[in-house]
């Protein structure tokens, strides 16, 4: 390897028109943390709060949206309205997920953001069903679209010693609560945009000097000098990368990746959104509880959610990925089969179907955050938002889209059994979910996001 030639204090040199060999990715895993990756968290994380609080909001109102004084709606018109959401979402990210790799992370998250403040505030206009289904199908666009261009910003800013962990604390952030999206987009104008995706669309200088701004920002906050980076790649750039070599390495070199993501995916989706999309209804419909007193069982239905992805975090940097991913997926779905079983049976009151979701979804939670955390990092870097993008959309398509309506149309039957075979159907798609990883799940903890798939561009250099 010949002489490198100086920028700064590291490493960059143009070997060629198209090929530069960098240091940036090196230099970002090794960066302590510090204030500027809080503002990092901060300001992209808040979707997934956003997203809850979307959803929390429907499932919470959803009795009230039956009676005539709203809009009169049936449990399977709103099964119906939760199944468009997840459809809005699925095609949001397919079209942004796309401009996210084209256009760069920083423009995408942006304007899809801006899509989700206008049509979630439409929604508030909705005069019957359609109206209403109309502003849930945008407001899941925005929201889908945030998806691919916010996990690929977040694991390429993120240093690989705590991706895993900041990756499932921020996935579940989704049950937070509420903050306002207007701040949250003052904020992310201070987000810079990812280095990685810079530097191999022919703007290897923009990189290098945002890598500069942020070490210097890092070294101030921390009061001491860093590390030295480990390491080069070499990275031919291109202004776009196209969808043929996307799609020979997604369905060619990894499609055993391919398999695992979609698996991962598609039982979560359906166990998530089948479910929360109609817990209101379970309760109005079978318990008898009043509309307004709906919200104080999701508090700690929510509670459970976003505390299992903080709690356990840390373990999927530490014990790995396959062996974490797993147990909460496998314990996830033995709890609903238990759990359904006691619902059938007529068993277990509100409150105690209450506490036992808040326990398996503690779990459940971890586990799909840890899915979307996979299909972000085992691909390379050139396909990453629309990896991200496509498994979203195929798997919430399969299991966020049938759930929602099938469940719906199951409790409008009344029959408790009907309702505990639905639920048999998560439980199983989950622990075969888990047992997919076992098997076939990528040890990607602590690694580097080249090492775990070297970039496209790094192959033809």
């Amino acid at each position: 390897m010949s002489t490198f030639a100086a920028w700064g204090p590291h490493r960059q040199r143009q070997k060629d028109k198209d090929v530069v060999e960098t240091d940036v990715p090196a230099r970002i895993d090794r960066l302590p943390w510090s204030r500027w990756h809080w503002l990092v968290v901060i300001a992209l994380g808040a979707v997934w709060i956003l997203d809850g609080l979307e959803v929390t909001i429907v499932g919470t109102v959803a009795a009230q949206l039956q009676s005539p004084q709203t809009l009169g709606l049936s449990p399977s018109e709103l099964g119906l309205a939760g199944s468009i959401y997840v459809a809005g979402a699925v095609i949001g990210a397919l079209f942004f997920g796309y401009l996210t790799d084209r256009f760069g992370r920083k423009k995408l998250f942006m304007i899809t953001l801006l899509l989700y403040l206008v049509a979630t505030g439409s929604t508030a206009f909705a005069q019957n069903f359609w109206m209403f289904a109309v502003a849930q199908f945008f407001t899941g666009a925005g929201i889908g679209g945030e998806y691919s261009a916010i996990n690929s910003a977040i694991d390429e800013l993120i240093p690989a010693r705590v991706r895993g962990w900041v990756d499932l604390a921020i996935n579940g952030s989704y049950w937070m609560g509420v903050v306002l999206a207007v701040g949250v987009l003052l904020v992310r104008r201070y987000v810079p945009e990812s280095p990685r995706w810079l530097m191999t669309h022919g703007r290897a200088d923009e990189a290098e000097g945002i890598v500069s701004n942020v070490e210097q920002k890092v070294e101030d906050s921390t009061d001491g000098p860093l590390p030295e980076p480990e390491g080069t790649i070499e990275v031919r750039q291109r202004e776009s990368i196209g969808f043929g070599p996307v799609l020979r390495a997604v369905f060619g070199e990894y499609k055993k990746r391919s398999f695992l993501g979609f698996m991962l995916m598609v039982t979560q989706a359906f166990f998530y959104n089948a479910i929360f999309f109609t817990y209101a209804l379970v309760l109005a419909n079978f318990y008898k509880v009043p509309a307004q007193s709906i919200g104080y069982y999701i508090l700690p239905f929510a509670l459970g959610n976003f505390l299992g992805p903080v709690m356990l975090g840390k373990l999927f940097d530490v014990i790995g990925r396959r062996v974490m991913i797993s147990f909460t997926y496998i314990v996830a779905g033995v709890g609903l089969v238990f759990l359904g079983y006691l619902f059938q049976q007529n068993s277990v009151s509100a409150t105690q179907l209450t506490v036992g979701w808040s326990v398996i979804f503690f779990f459940a939670s971890a586990g799909a955050s840890a899915a979307y955390l996979t299909v972000s990092e085992i691909f390379p870097m050139e396909t990453r938002a629309m990896a991200i993008a496509f498994f979203y959309a195929v798997a919430t398509g399969i299991g966020g889209i049938i759930g929602p309506a099938l469940y719906g149309h199951n409790i409008a039957t009344g029959n408790r059994t009907t309702v505990f075979y639905g639920y048999l159907l998560g439980a199983g798609l989950m622990i075969l979910g888990g047992l997919t990883e076992v098997f076939i799940g990528v040890n990607a903890e602590q690694r580097g996001l080249e090492d775990v798939a070297t970039p496209l561009t790094a192959e033809d250099a």
